[in-house]
């Protein structure tokens, strides 16, 4: 019961039959609100015909607005805001309109607005709404204000939807012209794009390929040329294209770094190499000067050769460790030979005195003059070198008593007392065994001279002894201890078993050199016995060690004399073009090579480091030799290019002469080391001299180029502000054309192409309006023959109403073309033998036909076949020369002037259409 009562009370706007609501909706009065909130829901029912009652009693387009945007899908409410906005119902006013319309989201509406508003300015508002490339485009090609179409046409920027306008927008071709235009621009700047862009690929192709390349003299000149051409392109490079960019650029500074390191480093190693040959030449004159100084000493001892065999030790070692590093130069060598040489023949001297010392003491205590005699030419004393002391007791021996007898007393005593004082001296210095050789000799000679003379200086001599026999006891009570340490220290060195081998052995030769340089002073049997048994057990347990130490030198020394074999065999047969780089490679190379076979033993080790020397010379030779081949041959490259530089041809040319004498140039190898720089110098000043030309020809060129394009933009400027005004202007634009020709041909870019498109409109509508032109003039002149023309249509007319055929003569005041002359004179004659009127009918129907044909192009559907078979002939006169427009016309109105006779009904049929059409041809475009 209560729903029946609801239902029964419930308003019928809210009526369940759509009949009803219809007509509620009808009787609502929107100015109420309850009935206006009420009208509004009904906009949005189920039923069509209810929402279509409800919307036509709301006229506020800011609710339906907001009823659309709850329901988008509602088409009337579509619809009848479509209608609202338009204008075409509701009266709203244009601006308030056009308000909303820049307010509007929803592209459809908006679409709709855009193609049916009642203004201009609405529409275009609407347009503005628009984002969507497929709704400009139905604007572009459908709407039916120009303004719009255009507007709609200038947003559509994508190339699929500048092709769609071109092909679809036959209703305005303007807007089809555009389109064509700004998709050749599109078409041609993404073509200039990706021109641009594949040379940039290009560019970083070489770039990316010059990286990888080995360094060679022109390396860091074109990777500078590569960057310069890289930052002169107008476009920017993407992401990835600057990545690889950078990353090349890296690799190329990386590599030119690392070829200046090697720079520094060959310099470097010269500095060495410098420092090594001082130091030999040092050590050289170190043992030459004390070799020269044993002459010129009164006498030779132990003292003295232990010294000389020392310099000649420390002489060897450095020697051979500068060689391992550094090539010994030939005149250093040899040097170094003789001084050794040298050396060998007193060291050799000595072995053989010290070999028969024995005897020669024997000898001597003996006086057996025989003996002393045999060991005097055993020894082979060298006759520059002074004499040992034992030598000269023997030599003075043999002179005899006499000769010693001989001698000044007096002399002999001052020099015993010269000597007493040095040995005083000595004593005083703590020389302990040059006090002791030289108090022996004193003793000894003591011995010779007469007790009587010798008395003042024997207490010198006795409390001389004495102090050097005190000497000698606080030596050995120095001595004492430190042997003592020192055999414990060995002690517990053959004890330690913690220590490696090669630390033994260093501590081990330590000990044994302190040991061996206390001498004599405090010796004793039991140290000597015990720090010789703890050495033995050291040597017995460094033996395996020793024996793989003496094992890896002999593998060292057979690599190092098959490296010498190996570089001998490469000297003994070198190739004629040897690269020097190459051999450079293979001397620093061997160098490593021998400092990795190191050490060797040491018998062979001054032989075959003076062997590695004298190949390493020679190879150095044989590398200096193949490096002055390529300074030759870099310097007739250097006068190519001289001769190149001066010879008169196109720069172009010369450049790609200069690329391959570069070539050839990088094919060669390296010059010497100071010479190379300053060839290279010469070289690339000479190829930047014929770059520099070619460069200048090509700014020339683009000079040239640019200046003809704006020559031809001020001639484009030109023809476009002028306009002609009489066919015989036409010569202007021939004279323009030919301009035009001859700043040809123009760079090409797409400046080029929009003048040259903007060139080819401004001519074509110029020979246009030249064309109009001399069709106005035609028309004009026959506009004069009018009178004429209206005199033969009156004796037409007469000769037809049944008078006679009178003949129209000539004005006199009237100047005729020779063509319309004749016209004239057959127009005459065709009224004595008159054709029949369907055949005048027709003529003057084809006229009518081809006037049309010339002034619309286009001809009614019942003249079709007349046009066809006029076009016929046109063709036909035209195999041979086709007739201009202005001639066409004026061959029509000739033939008109010629045909008749014609009746005034025929000429009243036609007269009209033919001053139309002459009307027509006499309408000028716009300039």
């Amino acid at each position: 019961m209560h729903g029946f009562l609801r239902r029964f009370l419930a308003p019928r706007w809210q009526h369940a039959d759509a009949q009803v609501r219809c007509q509620a909706a009808g009787r609502l009065d929107p100015a109420r609100p309850d009935q206006r909130q009420a009208l509004e829901r009904l906009c949005l029912d189920d039923d069509p015909r209810v929402r279509r009652a409800a919307l036509g009693r709301l006229d506020d387009p800011e609710a339906l607005l907001r009823l659309l945007a709850q329901r988008p899908d509602n088409p009337e409410l579509h619809g009848y805001l479509t209608e609202l906005l338009c204008g075409q119902t509701g009266g709203l006013e244009l601006p308030r309109r056009q308000a909303l319309v820049e307010q509007l989201d929803d592209a459809t509406l908006l679409a709709a607005i855009a193609l049916q508003g009642d203004n201009q300015q609405l529409r275009l508002a609407a347009l503005a709404r628009l984002d969507e490339e497929e709704a400009l485009i139905r604007q572009a090609c459908d709407n039916g204000i120009a303004a719009v179409r255009h507007a709609a046409a200038a947003r559509v920027t994508s190339e699929a939807g500048l092709q769609r306008l071109a092909q679809q927008a036959r209703r305005d071709r303007q807007v089809m012209r555009q389109a064509r235009e700004r998709l050749n621009r599109l078409r041609a700047d993404a073509a200039s794009l990706k021109a641009a862009r594949q040379r940039r690929e290009t560019l970083l192709a070489s770039l990316e390929a010059h990286a990888r390349a080995p360094w060679e003299p022109l390396y860091a000149g074109r990777y500078r040329h590569l960057v310069r051409e890289w930052e002169a392109l107008e476009d920017l490079p993407d992401a990835s294209q600057e990545q690889r960019f950078q990353d090349a650029s890296l690799r190329c500074r990386k590599v030119i770094t690392d070829h200046e390191a090697r720079e520094h480093a060959h310099a470097a190693a010269n500095r060495r190499h410098e420092q090594a040959t001082e130091a030999r030449e040092a050590l050289l004159e170190a043992l030459e000067e004390s070799l020269a100084g044993l002459p010129r000493g009164d006498t030779l001892n132990e003292q003295d050769i232990a010294s000389l065999r020392s310099q000649r030790l420390l002489l060897a070692n450095r020697w051979q460790a500068l060689s391992d590093l550094h090539v010994t130069d030939e005149a250093l060598r040899q040097r170094y030979d003789a001084v050794m040489a040298d050396y060998d023949r007193v060291i050799a001297a000595w072995e053989r005195l010290v070999a028969r010392r024995e005897e020669l003491e024997a000898a001597l205590a003996d006086h057996d003059h025989q003996r002393l005699t045999a060991c005097l030419k055993a020894c082979d004393w060298p006759g520059d070198l002074p004499d040992t002391p034992l030598l000269k007791r023997a030599r003075d021996e043999l002179a005899g008593a006499s000769a010693r007898q001989s001698e000044d007393l007096d002399a002999q005593l001052a020099r015993f007392g010269e000597d007493l004082a040095l040995l005083e001296q000595l004593l005083d210095r703590g020389a302990f065994k040059g006090a002791s050789r030289l108090h022996q000799s004193l003793k000894h000679r003591a011995e010779t001279l007469p007790a009587a003379q010798l008395r003042p200086h024997q207490a010198s001599l006795k409390r001389l002894g004495a102090r050097l026999a005190e000497l000698r006891d606080w030596r050995g009570f120095v001595a004492g201890p430190k042997r003592e340490q020192l055999c414990q220290a060995i002690d517990e060195l053959a004890n330690d078993g913690g220590l490696a081998d090669a630390e033994l052995d260093r501590r081990h030769r330590q000990l044994v050199r302190d040991w061996k340089g206390l001498g004599d002073a405090a010796a004793k049997r039991e140290l000597s016995e015990r720090f010789r048994a703890a050495s033995d057990r050291i040597h017995e347990r460094l033996g395996p060690w020793r024996d793989r130490l003496a094992a890896e030198r002999t593998r060292n020394l057979e690599a190092r004399e098959a490296l010498c074999e190996q570089l001998e065999a490469l000297l003994a047969s070198p190739a004629d073009n040897a690269d020097p780089d190459a051999l450079r490679q293979i001397r620093d190379q061997a160098r490593q090579e021998w400092r990795r076979h190191s050490p060797v033993p040491r018998e062979q080790a001054e032989a075959v480091g003076r062997r590695f020397g004298r190949i390493r010379h020679a190879l150095q030779g044989l590398i200096d030799q193949r490096a002055e081949e390529v300074a030759e041959a870099k310097r007739q490259l250097i006068d190519q290019a001289r001769t190149l530089l001066e010879q008169r041809m196109p720069p172009a040319a010369r450049a790609e002469e200069a690329k391959a004498l570069q070539q050839r140039w990088r094919q060669l190898g390296r010059a010497p080391r100071g010479e190379e720089q300053a060839l290279w110098r010469t070289f690339r000043e000479l190829c930047d001299q014929i770059f520099a030309a070619r460069e200048a020809q090509r700014e020339d060129h683009v000079q040239r180029a640019r200046q003809r394009l704006d020559e031809m933009q001020a001639l484009i400027d030109r023809l476009d502000a002028w306009h002609p005004t009489r066919h015989a202007d036409g010569e202007v634009l021939e004279q323009a054309i030919d301009q035009a020709a001859a700043l040809e041909p123009l760079p090409s870019g797409r400046r080029t192409e929009g003048m040259r498109r903007r060139w080819s409109g401004i001519v074509r509508a110029r020979r246009e309006r030249l064309t109009r032109l001399a069709v106005v003039e035609e028309i004009q002149r026959w506009q004069a023959c009018r009178p004429l023309l209206d005199a033969h249509l009156q004796a037409d007319a007469t000769l037809l109403e049944g008078g006679e055929a009178e003949s129209i003569p000539l004005d006199d005041g009237l100047a005729l073309p020779a063509d319309m002359i004749a016209a004239h004179e057959q127009r005459n004659a065709s009224r004595r033998q008159p054709a029949e009127p369907e055949a005048i009918t027709e003529q003057l129907a084809r006229l009518r036909v081809h006037l049309s044909l010339l002034a619309m192009g286009r001809v009614h559907q019942h003249d079709e076949p007349l046009r066809l078979a006029i076009q016929v002939e046109r063709l036909n006169e035209g195999l041979g020369r086709e007739l201009t427009r202005a001639e066409e016309v004026r061959a029509v109105l000739r033939s008109l002037l010629a045909t008749g006779p014609v009746s005034p009904e025929q000429w009243q049929r036609e007269v009209g259409e033919f001053d139309a059409l002459l009307t027509r041809l006499t309408q000028l475009p716009p300039p």
